[in-house]
This record gives structure tokens, C-alpha cells and sequence, in this order.
């Protein structure tokens, strides 16, 4: 996969997507059938772990090597006026990360997550997305292959997160292409800008629209064109997890409109992934809502990072633990309901 180095090569890959193993999720609700509690009485842990067995293919899954993998890159349309901070701050940002210093490291050392932090040609922002295109189609599938490498070390669980200076006005204009509405409508406050900033990412999503209209008819154009490459990268590590059927958990806004783009290509293409938590930018209940998912975690975060959804493996792991180390009835001497 990381041999990708056209859109082509991207959608050769998506016909190499298979779905779930069913009979493991048969066998793993019939284990729940008969573990010591009320039928359904574990309410969407009972979901996960069927979920989670299905994409393993086993009645019953592990959760032994965690990876959160977070994807950094500079967006060109900064210079735009659509931040609050500065884009050396996503270097900053990256550095606290390797030394510990992040709420993401954190909540990994809590959880006993592996962390992995990859940077993207932070050097070199991408295009003004309002004045050219952010990225070229090599560039594009290039920053998707690097992406796919997050995959190599075999993760059983993997958690997409970003940092990324102006990534939500680029977030932003990506779902508007993809899902339509005013501008508006998608941006939303960021890092934390004010409402003149609110005021110019709106604008800034408008003229970028403009400017590539009637190219933004193919969900990989729409990404080069108003993406980044952190959004790429994601958009690999998602694609490469489909394709080894590794469960994902996406984080906020900007994950999930690098797992809208493969949504827009192929709908089953996110059928291994749950939405770890919604964030508390405005459109990202929308944006969950066109891609059929329900988060697990509903904290008021916004931080990004990966930090809601890894903060959600909390959830997944107690979901195995239930499933796999509960007693069945048998074992544990019980009478069933048939009995009771």
C-alpha cells in the first residue's frame, strides 16, 4: 500500500475491501446470550464487542495493541486570517507531544495506549486552498501512502487524531464540497477564534469553493484541492485499516472529513469504524450524521489531538473485558432465564 502514488492506485485499493467476518459475530452474540447477565442488559458494549469480532474474526476479540496515531500538518490558508494561532504553534504542538507534555499523552498513559506522531513536511504549509489548489494528486496520494504506514506495526485498534494549524477551516470546506450547505453552516470556532475569525473562515471556505468549482465533483479532487496532508494521511490510515480489517475509532471534526472523503467514494469503506466521541465544533454532529455514526463519548471536548476517541478506547476495552471474562451461566452456576 505505501507504493500508492495515484488516485488511481487509491481506488484499486477500495476493491480490495471486504466486510466483516459474520460467523464471528454470530458466535460472539451467542456467547452474550449466555453470559451471567439480562439479555441486552450491557446495552452498546454488547455492539461493540460483536463489532469488534466481526473485524477481527474471532467470538473473541482482544485489545492488546492499541495504536493512536496522530497526523500533523501546515495548511496554506492560515495566511487567510482563519486562526488564532500562529503555524508555528503546530511544530510547538508536536514537540510537547514527544516529550509527554499533551493531554493525549496523558489519557495513552492512562488507558495503556501506544502513541505515534508523524509530521508532514510541517516546513512547508500547503497551497492557499482560496488561491490554488493545497495539493497536487501526487502530493495527495502521497500524503495517503504515509498515512497507510501507521498500519505496519499491526495495531488491533487503531485511533486517528490530527494537529494541524487552520485544519478546521480546511475540515470545514471539505465537508461543504462534499455535503453541500452554506459555509457557515460547517465552520465553526477552532482553536478559538472570535466571531470576526468566524467571520473570515466562512469567507475563506466561500472563496476557496469559488475558486475550484467544477472540480470538486470526485471526493479525492475535493481533498487534494482543499485538504491537507494531515487529512490525507488520516484518509490512508483509515483506507489501510479497511483493507486489514482493523477496527478504528475516529476523533472529531477533522477525522471525520478524512473519513468523509472514503465515505464519498464508497460507502462500506468506514464500516470497520465507530466515532469515539462528538466534539463540541458546531457541524460535527452533522458531519457524524452523513456518515451513519453514533459516538460513544459526548464530553464537550474540542481539543483534537485524538484525545476524545482514545479517551472512548476506555469504553472498548471494558466492552472486551464484559464479553470475554463474564461467566455464562453454566460456569457460574446460575440458573437461566428458561429456569428462572
Amino acid at each position: 500500500m505505501a507504493s500508492t502514488r495515484s488516485f488511481d492506485d487509491i481506488r484499486a485499493l477500495l476493491h480490495k475491501i471486504r466486510g466483516p467476518d459474520e460467523a464471528a459475530i454470530a458466535a460472539a452474540r451467542a456467547r452474550q446470550a449466555e453470559l451471567t447477565k439480562p439479555a441486552g442488559s450491557l446495552g452498546r458494549l454488547e455492539d461493540i464487542a460483536a463489532f469488534l469480532a466481526g473485524w477481527q474474526g474471532t467470538p473473541r476479540p482482544r485489545i492488546e495493541k492499541p495504536l493512536v496515531a496522530v497526523f500533523a500538518g501546515n495548511h496554506g490558508v492560515v495566511a487567510q486570517g482563519v486562526s488564532a494561532y500562529p503555524p508555528s504553534v503546530t511544530a510547538a504542538m508536536v514537540a510537547n507531544f514527544r516529550a509527554g507534555g499533551a493531554a493525549i499523552n496523558q489519557i495513552c498513559r492512562t488507558f495503556d495506549l501506544s502513541l505515534e506522531v508523524y509530521e508532514l513536511a510541517l516546513e512547508e504549509p500547503t497551497g492557499d486552498m482560496t488561491k490554488e489548489p493545497a495539493m497536487d494528486e501526487a502530493a495527495c496520494a502521497g500524503a495517503m501512502a504515509d498515512g497507510m504506514e501507521a498500519l505496519r506495526s499491526g495495531p488491533d485498534l487503531l485511533v486517528v487524531g490530527e494537529m494541524g494549524i487552520g485544519n478546521t477551516t480546511a475540515a470545514a470546506a471539505i465537508h461543504c464540497a462534499l455535503s453541500g450547505g452554506a459555509p457557515e453552516h460547517w465552520v465553526g470556532r477552532g482553536a478559538g477564534v472570535d466571531d470576526a475569525g468566524l467571520k473570515r473562515k466562512a469567507g475563506a471556505v466561500a472563496r476557496a469553493l469559488a475558486r475550484h468549482q467544477g472540480a470538486l465533483d470526485d471526493p479525492l479532487a475535493v481533498l487534494s484541492r482543499l485538504g491537507g496532508r494531515e487529512i490525507a494521511a488520516m484518509a490512508g490510515a483509515i483506507l489501510a485499516a479497511r483493507i486489514r480489517r482493523t477496527p478504528v475509532l475516529l476523533d472529531g471534526f477533522v477525522v471525520s472529513s478524512a473519513a468523509a472523503v472514503l465515505h464519498g467514494l464508497d460507502p462500506s469503506a468506514l464500516d470497520h469504524c465507530l466515532a469515539g466521541h462528538l466534539s463540541a465544533e458546531q457541524a460535527h454532529v452533522q458531519a457524524l450524521q452523513r456518515l451513519g455514526k453514533t459516538p460513544l463519548l459526548n464530553l464537550g471536548m474540542r481539543l483534537g489531538e485524538g484525545s476524545g476517541a482514545a479517551l472512548a478506547v476506555a469504553v472498548v476495552k471494558a466492552a472486551v473485558a464484559c464479553h470475554n471474562g463474564m461467566a455464562t451461566f453454566a460456569e457460574a452456576g446460575v440458573a437461566g432465564k428458561e429456569a428462572g
